[in-house]
């Protein structure tokens, strides 16, 4: 199982972009899937997480500037980005609980990371 994370890049101050993060490999089931960012020098923190019905939460930090999708036919999750600030620079990884096969327990599945960087 591999998640792959792409969509980062450079953007000004108040623009927006459009995170991905695709499964793929052999897999039985996904449940909660998350982004996390990590910026230089601090601890990874929690962005946003969404359920397998697609119910969302936000950390307060990007609240009402991100929001978070799913798409369970493509097995692919979404972070939709709006007026970005600085702040908002880091790596971001998506995050995947997943049940290898149907006789398994959930194990957790990280991807690469990919890197979004506000200019002001």
């Amino acid at each position: 199982v591999q998640l792959q994370a792409s969509g980062g890049g450079l953007v000004q101050s108040g623009g927006s972009l459009r995170l991905s993060c695709s499964a793929s490999g052999s897999f039985f089931f996904i449940n909660t899937m998350s982004w996390f960012r990590q910026a230089p020098g601090k601890q990874r923190e929690l962005v946003a997480t969404i359920t397998r019905a697609g119910t969302g939460e936000y950390a307060d930090s990007v609240n009402y500037r991100f929001s978070v999708s799913r798409d369970n036919r493509k097995n692919t999750m979404y972070l939709q980005m709006n007026a970005l600030k600085p702040e908002d620079t880091a790596v971001y990884y998506c995050y995947g609980q997943i049940m290898p096969h149907i006789d398994s327990a959930f194990k957790d599945y990280w991807g690469q990371g990919t890197q979004v960087t506000v200019s002001s």
